[in-house]
């Protein structure tokens, strides 16, 4: 996961509290819920200048952290955007 994006993500995560950010940190359990998603797609789509597409604004995009930065680096590869993998 590209470092902007945790960086990103990690204030909309309450229950964080100090643990690591994996891919396969539940969003949902550590505080994010549907309010807090939309405020996180309007940021994320500021940071990295993209539009995630419709059919990936869904519940199984924001899971996990891995399942939203996946439609992200999507999102970026698809516009011709850098993509960092770790």
């Amino acid at each position: 996961m590209d470092p902007r994006f945790t960086e990103l993500l990690i204030p909309f995560l309450k229950h964080l509290r100090g643990r690591e950010l994996t891919e396969t940190s539940p969003l949902p359990a550590l505080g994010l819920d549907s309010m807090q998603s939309i405020e996180l797609l309007f940021a994320i789509e500021d940071t990295f200048g993209i539009a995630l597409p419709d059919e990936d604004l869904n519940d199984a995009t924001f899971a996990t952290a891995g399942s939203l930065w996946g439609a992200v680096s999507a999102a970026l590869a698809a516009e011709g955007g850098t993509v960092s993998a770790a």
